[in-house]
């Protein structure tokens, strides 16, 4: 095949996600982005999930042992703990990764995938070193999602960091490879995009309705698996209630829309303690509603300290809503001039960002069409497929990193 013809030649694509089909995160919704949007620009895709149903031709379901299974609960009991670590057994996590990826094995070999695309880490280690032992062809991108320390980063041999910052913090702790780029999420600006209704009325009014959000209310959105550790949902409640305490005539409410996890039962009991009707909490609410639900929003904000690269951020910018988050560099690159960022290690720092925002709608409105403009700019779908598209084509002609990883 001449070079002409290998640079004109479809690739064989597969995007995987372990979660998809039974877990809502970010993973699990960029991976049916990612998906879709592939097979949208005619690229030749599979998308393989662990679960649910194959509701499209280009999916494919690829059963695994879920975190929430019963077989992952029995073998966690039965496996020791410090073996369970050295094979990637050692949570239901990893458990639901690698029976994952024993199977995915089987669909990459059957398909002949050139490209695999995945933010599973455990998933990309795996079929990485299938490779090297000759089980597959496919060479495995890992969109680094998950915060995995340095000593792992190390050992993926294509590696996309989501945000430049990322990128530079490995390049100087010294283990950045050549091959590594730093492409960031996208997000589809026609789905998830600001009302179009004329001023003084809105198209979200049947969920506000739902939700028994009064018409004046200034709603406040939050995104987030509703869980301490991370997502500091406590922090935001609390922010909230001190407020409310000081400034009891703000018509402000706040929604909180997200996965469970093992204290969101508690998180929710604080939450109806301290705020009362001020409060929504929306478990494992359907994604495809989620451009509805920010549109019924005044504006959003995340208690988290640092993130990857957050898509319901991107989401929230896209709709047009200013963006409160921590200073942290990677989401002050996100919403741009599009939203305030602050301490929010410091008690007291939200609940300030929140009593100069909510009052007044002029800069709300101002910092939301910011955020859309940011967001369009930087973050629109086929900007950022342009640069995937161009990085699988590197990966696929690379020679010389064989080898190179775990």
């Amino acid at each position: 095949m001449n070079a002409r013809a290998q640079a004109d030649r479809r690739l064989r694509i597969c995007v995987a996600s372990s979660g998809l089909g039974h877990v809502a995160r970010g993973i699990e919704a960029w991976a049916a982005d990612l998906g879709r949007a592939l097979v949208e620009r005619g690229e030749d895709v599979l998308l393989c999930k662990g679960g649910g149903e194959a509701h499209e031709k280009y999916e494919r379901v690829v059963p695994c042992w879920t975190r929430e299974s019963a077989a992952t609960r029995r073998l966690r009991r039965w496996l020791p703990r410090f073996l369970g670590w050295r094979v990637g057994l050692g949570g239901a996590y990893p458990v639901e990764q690698t029976s994952f990826a024993w199977k995915l094995l089987k669909v990459l070999r059957r398909e002949q995938i050139e490209i695999l695309h995945v933010q599973d880490p455990l998933v990309a280690l795996h079929v990485q070193r299938a490779r090297r032992w000759g089980w597959v062809r496919a060479r495995t991108i890992l969109a680094h999602g998950t915060e995995e320390p340095f000593d792992f980063q190390r050992r993926i041999v294509y590696l996309q960091h989501l945000a430049p910052w990322h990128l530079e913090e490995a390049r100087r702790a010294g283990v950045e490879r050549s091959c590594w780029t730093a492409i960031p999420n996208f997000i589809d600006t026609e789905t998830f995009r600001p009302n179009r209704e004329p001023a003084g009325t809105r198209e979200d009014g049947g969920l506000r309705d739902e939700l028994g959000l009064p018409a004046d209310a200034v709603v406040a959105l939050s995104a987030a698996a509703i869980k301490r550790r991370h997502k500091r949902v406590d922090y935001v409640l609390e922010e909230f209630a001190a407020l409310l305490q000081s400034q009891p005539e703000l018509p402000l409410y706040l929604v909180l829309a997200g996965g469970w996890e093992p204290d969101t039962d508690e998180l929710m009991a604080q939450g109806q303690a301290r705020l009362g009707d001020r409060v929504r909490f929306l478990v494992r609410f359907p994604r495809q509603r989620m451009p509805e639900l920010y549109r019924t929003a005044d504006l959003f904000l995340l208690g988290s300290l640092k993130e990857m690269m957050p898509i319901a951020l991107l989401e929230a910018a896209s709709s047009g809503l200013p963006c409160l988050v921590n200073a942290h560099p990677v989401m002050q690159w996100m919403i741009g001039p599009g939203g305030l960022a602050g301490e929010w290690e410091r008690s007291g720092a939200l609940q300030t960002a929140l009593s100069q925002l909510v009052p007044d709608h002029s800069r709300r409105y101002q910092l939301g069409q910011q955020a859309r403009g940011h967001c369009l700019e930087h973050f629109s779908r086929d900007r950022v497929i342009d640069q995937i598209l161009a990085y699988y084509r590197v990966v696929a002609d690379d020679s010389g990193q064989e080898g190179a990883g775990t």
